[in-house]
């Protein structure tokens, strides 16, 4: 049995979505707030039967993952949580869902997400914001003033994770969607290298950034799914090609032989580096202290930590918005009311003669303010007078910020014009070069609820995502302790393309040490 949530047949919560940038601090309406897991609106669709176990014996059998609203599924709704799409059900599944389902995992649901991805807080949606369940789920009390966002935008997979509502969750990162969430609500979760997992049949929000992850509730969680979607994709273009693939395993294997403590929990011989620039003056002084008792633990356990630079860091955030955003706008303009989305019937003083006028009124209606806003954004950055000085000088900055991070790793990048042909010479002997990098995952715990952050503010949580986002690498967000606030924390940990496998087994051990 599927029970889905109506936005449309609830005016009140749609008004609240629609006004929460601005009205944050105003409760939920009553009719929306229920008991039990859907108080922490992290499902917008959900079958109440539970996983059937008795079947063959599959990877994921009797595993319950849910699926996050941007990712196109054949029995469940998939409406980005936007009330432009509230009666879109594809008549197909993503390569992912196939994947799961194949594996013998059992489909939950459809986790609540900002509005088409765009949003750090998972305030944009057209079914309300999502609540982190952390101080639920450990035994404390939510009182009022204490709510909490569970971050962005894959906010309702991280909540449904932390709540014990599922095994694992897809999600989607562009900028730090999925890493972001996880650090709120005390889970891990995982960007892979982009082009390793398949995007098809997922509502494109930027197609040069957007990557299908993974959270759990820890990393042997997550490894379980993403052996299972790791998987090369002829229907996807941007899917890395099966040669590229299996030279970064090789290299990852080859690496991983040589770091025979991991299993033990020490990290002999292991080189991670420490950027300089990403401890932003924003940053909570509780972040920053948190992440030094676990360097120093690193430390105490043989790892050697080596100060590196990405001088370019300080441009990512710009950048990052600028191309996002104009890749936005183009993959948005097919929802006009005709091609796709609900259709808003025009006044009787409307210009027919011009097209546009004719679902003007149904993308005004559907998309919501910060969707607009970044269609604007996007759209200007296109426009003849800003493409050079925005949009190209973007992507030239974006170049320079994979070449800094090039400079960093041992591993060299396979994706090069010219890649080595064996193993053998993919790896630099440089002693300033590292195998990975750490830095906090966010600079403060989740924020409060009642507090909306304002302007610029609400975007500078992106600040430590959006370098691996624009360098299309792997990155993976674990618990690494708590706030001053008592709220989770979390440490991220980066490696060269392709070197999935080594920054997963790397952020497996960690966790032991916590």
């Amino acid at each position: 049995m599927v029970i889905r949530r109506h936005a449309r047949s609830n005016p009140t919560l749609i008004k609240l979505a629609r006004n929460l940038s601005s009205e944050i601090q105003e409760r939920l309406c009553s009719s929306a707030v229920e008991s039990g897991p859907a108080r922490f609106n992290a499902f917008v669709s959900r079958v109440t039967d539970p996983p059937d176990s008795s079947g063959e014996s599959l990877p994921l059998s009797g595993k319950s993952i849910a699926i996050k609203d941007n990712i196109a599924t054949s029995a469940f709704p998939t409406t980005c949580s936007s009330a432009f799409l509230q009666e879109f059900t594809p008549s197909y599944d993503a390569t992912v869902v196939q994947l799961i389902a194949q594996a013998g995992g059992h489909i939950s649901g459809k986790t609540n997400c900002d509005e088409f991805g765009m949003g750090s807080f998972n305030i944009n949606s057209v079914y309300g914001p999502v609540l982190n369940p952390f101080q639920l789920s450990t035994g404390g009390l939510l009182h009022d003033n204490e709510d909490r966002s569970a971050g962005g935008s894959s906010g309702g997979s991280a909540a449904a994770v932390a709540a014990d509502l599922c095994f694992a969750a897809l999600g989607t990162d562009t900028g730090g969607s999925i890493r972001l969430p996880a650090s709120y609500c005390g889970v891990a979760g995982f960007k892979p290298s982009y082009g390793i997992v398949s995007r098809w049949g997922v509502v494109a929000f930027a197609d040069s950034l957007d990557c299908v992850g993974v959270l759990a509730k820890n990393t042997g969680r997550i490894r379980d799914v993403f052996d299972i979607i790791q998987r090369y994709d002829s229907k996807d273009p941007t899917s890395a090609p099966q040669d590229i693939r299996r030279l970064s395993r090789h290299r990852s294997a080859s690496r991983l032989e040589e770091l025979k403590g991991l299993s033990s929990g020490l990290f002999n011989g292991v080189k991670i580096g420490i950027p300089r620039e990403y401890f932003p003056s924003e940053m909570q002084p509780s972040v920053t202290a948190q992440f030094r008792v676990k360097l120093q633990d690193l430390k105490e356990r043989g790892a050697v930590l080596v100060p590196v630079s990405l001088p370019s860091t300080r441009l990512s955030l710009s950048t990052y918005y600028v191309l996002a955003s104009a890749e936005a706008s183009s993959n948005l303009a097919r929802f006009d009311g005709m091609r796709f989305g609900s259709k808003v019937q025009h006044s009787e003083e409307t210009d027919l003669s011009q097209t546009s006028n004719i679902y003007a009124a149904s993308r005004a209606a559907g998309f919501g303010p910060e969707v607009r806003k970044r269609i604007l954004l996007g759209t200007h950055a296109l426009t003849a007078d800003a493409f050079d000085n925005y949009f190209l000088q973007a992507q030239r900055i974006r170049k320079v910020i994979k070449t800094d991070f090039d400079a960093v790793f041992r591993s060299r990048n396979v994706l090069s014009r010219d890649p080595p042909e064996s193993s053998s010479s993919e790896l630099d002997d440089d002693d300033t070069k590292v195998d990975i990098l750490l830095h906090p995952t966010a600079i403060s715990s989740a924020p409060r609820l009642s507090e909306p952050l304002k302007g610029v503010d609400g975007y500078l949580q992106d600040i430590m995502t959006t370098p691996a986002s624009l360098a299309g690498l792997p990155a993976l967000s674990i618990p690494s302790g708590f706030a001053g606030d008592d709220w989770p924390l979390g440490m991220s940990l980066v490696g060269q393309w392709g070197d999935d496998d080594l920054v997963l087994r790397l952020g497996e051990a960690m966790e032991q040490t916590s």
